[in-house]
């Protein structure tokens, strides 16, 4: 009796295309993805916050302000893993609502659950349940909260003119390449101050509220605003009227929209409208507001 013995060719072939099909089977588990479908609320020393598996807490990542994951090199994974879990699956508990998560697509190909716009991730050194080590964590990442109501974006700036700026301190801009960070709700939209405002004072604003739409005020309440990024001081937030509506302040600076940023998170062109340095953003940097 005689066997064919298949060349090496075959061999190889054979192995190549069960190679790919493994990859092609692979689309569903993120980078460093804890395997887990519950999200809870845990109460730690910062409050409560969002937690997965084994209670560990869940944490926001300023770069992601567009709602695109800006974790994708290796170490950024290491550091910081990836949350995933079907929505099919999902499970949430008291005081969270289901359809506030979603899943993105990560860079890398990979998927991953955000909770209102922002992709989920975990701390590596985060040990127990309730730890908060990655809090503040360079001043760009974030214990996942579900009441916040204001976040901060770190992002390139650019502007309505499609140009690249850069800020020192958050007044003067120049041209340049570099994130930049900056305040935004809870949705990632960016806070813009006017120039031409003093102190708890609002110089932009028409009594008829004919111009709102292309400076909307910031309208919340100093009495309502939720929870800040521990990098923030509540005592810097404030709230005047502006006829008959309420505008929040930052370190005196009335807060506004910018209405050609619309409704895209991390947009940032008021920062050149009508020209750069009449619209700054504001970060913890910011001066105090002249008097």
């Amino acid at each position: 009796m005689h066997f064919t013995i298949p060349g090496r060719s075959l061999f190889l072939a054979l192995a190549v295309t069960l190679s790919m099909m493994a990859c092609d089977n692979d689309t569903t588990e993120p980078v460093g993805a804890v395997d887990d479908a519950s999200v809870n609320l845990t109460t730690t020393a910062l409050g409560p916050v969002l937690t997965g598996s084994g209670g560990k807490t869940l944490y926001f990542f300023a770069s992601d302000v567009n709602g695109t994951s800006a974790c994708t090199s290796p170490q950024c994974l290491t550091n910081w893993v990836t949350f995933y879990a079907e929505p099919s699956a999902l499970q949430v508990g008291t005081g969270l609502n289901a359809t506030d998560f979603t899943v993105i697509n990560r860079p890398d190909g990979r998927l991953q659950t955000a909770y209102k716009g922002w992709p989920l991730y975990y701390f590596k050194n985060d040990a127990k349940a309730g730890d908060v080590l990655g809090d503040n964590v360079g001043g760009v990442w974030m214990a996942a909260k579900p009441n916040y109501s204001i976040l901060i974006g770190n992002t390139q700036l650019v502007g309505h003119d499609g140009k690249n700026y850069v800020t020192a301190n958050t007044i003067a801009y120049t041209e340049g390449t570099g994130s930049t960070l900056y305040l935004t709700d809870a949705r990632g939209m960016a806070l813009y101050a006017f120039a031409n405002d003093r102190k708890n004072k609002n110089n932009y604003t028409r009594q008829d509220f004919s111009n709102n739409p292309t400076w909307p005020l910031f309208e919340v309440p100093a009495s309502a605003l939720g929870e800040l990024p521990s990098s923030l001081k509540k005592a810097d937030f404030g709230s005047i009227t502006v006829f008959g509506r309420n505008q929040l302040t930052y370190k005196g600076w009335p807060l506004y929209y910018f209405g050609g940023d619309g409704t895209t998170r991390g947009a940032t062109k008021g920062v050149s409208f009508p020209r750069p340095n009449v619209w700054p953003i504001v970060n913890a940097s910011t001066p105090e507001a002249p008097i």
